[in-house]
Order: C-alpha cells, then structure tokens, then sequence
C-alpha cells in the first residue's frame, strides 16, 4: 500500500473513463442517443469530482437537483478517486463532467446554473 492511497492500480482502473453505467458514452454532441440501452437527451452521465470537502459535497447537491429538475434518466457519480479526478485534467475543485468532458470546475455552481450547463450539451 502506498502513501496516501497511492500505490500500483490494477489494470482495469487505469483504463478511459467510462459512463457511470460502464459503457462507453454514445451521446456526446447535442443528439439523441442511447446509454445502458436507454433513449437519453444527449447526456448519458454527470460526474462531480471533489475530495469530500464541504464544497464538493454542496456541487453534488445541486447537480442532482439540476439533474431532477430536468427529468434526465442519469444518476449524478461523486468520484473522490484523486487518481481518476487526475485523468481528466482537473486541476482545481469542485468540477463537473458530462459525457466524460469537464463542463466546468473550480467553483460551486448553483442548481440553475447547473441546469444551464446540461441544456447546452
């Protein structure tokens, strides 16, 4: 085991990122897709990257808020994981991820706000 949690991962967590679900996302642009056989809006996951601070935990909040208001089928991911939040380039927290693109990062979005983010996708 190494300092802090970071010590050798196995093989299959070192792989890209992957829909909250496990497939691979579909529906990256503005177009209907599918995720988990399911007809999604253009979104088929959103993920909060934080490291549990207070913060991180009012941005998963209010993205599940954002995520409910807009009826989506998806549920919101929280990853605390500091080497998967490394792998998409994140360097200031909270940030939010959609169809494993960062959306936004560095500041806690309100629930409206967030709701704007995920019209755009």
């Amino acid at each position: 085991m190494g300092l802090f949690g970071f010590g050798k991962k196995k093989k299959e967590e070192q792989q890209t990122p992957t829909c909250c679900c496990g497939s691979v996302p579909q529906a990256a642009e503005k177009s209907t897709g599918t995720c988990c056989g399911e007809e999604v809006d253009g979104i088929c996951c959103v993920k909060v990257l934080g490291a549990g601070c207070a913060s991180c935990h009012e941005q998963l909040e209010n993205a599940q808020k954002a995520v409910k208001n807009l009826g989506l089928p998806v549920e919101v991911e929280y990853v605390t994981d500091l080497q998967k939040v490394m792998e998409y380039g994140v360097m200031s927290l909270p940030a939010i991820v959609v169809n494993d693109k960062v959306a936004a990062m560095g500041k806690v979005l309100k629930a409206a706000d967030v709701e704007k983010l995920l019209r755009k996708q």
